[in-house]
């Protein structure tokens, strides 16, 4: 009985780790973004200490830069938030799931 259980769900968790990979790799992105706005914001501030721009250019990009910052974070935020949520869903059905058919089989046999 587990074993059909196992095959007619396979395809389910297989999609399930797809997109899981997919949710893995937008993250990872995210944080590379994160990681190149910090960069941009350094060689900001190396062009403003050698001359390069002036203090209202440096002004005006360092404020799209924070902006563009703190907009990435606040996704992030989010997505983990959401990630959380699903995991401890997944884990909640998991647990159903494991309980549904041995409560089932448990109670066949005690009626037969």
């Amino acid at each position: 009985m587990m074993m059909i259980d196992d095959i007619l769900v396979f395809p389910f968790k297989s999609l399930l780790m797809v997109f899981r990979e997919i949710h893995n790799a937008a993250v990872q992105e995210l944080e590379q973004e994160g990681e190149r706005i910090r960069l941009e914001l350094g060689q900001l501030y190396i062009n403003l200490e050698t001359g390069g721009i002036d203090e209202a250019t440096f002004d005006e990009c360092e404020r799209d830069l924070l902006d563009r910052l703190d907009e990435l974070e606040a996704r992030q935020a989010v997505s983990e938030e959401d990630a959380s949520a699903a995991e401890a869903q997944e884990q909640e059905d998991s647990e159903d799931e494991d309980d549904g058919p041995n409560v089932y089989l448990l109670n066949s046999e005690q009626e037969t």
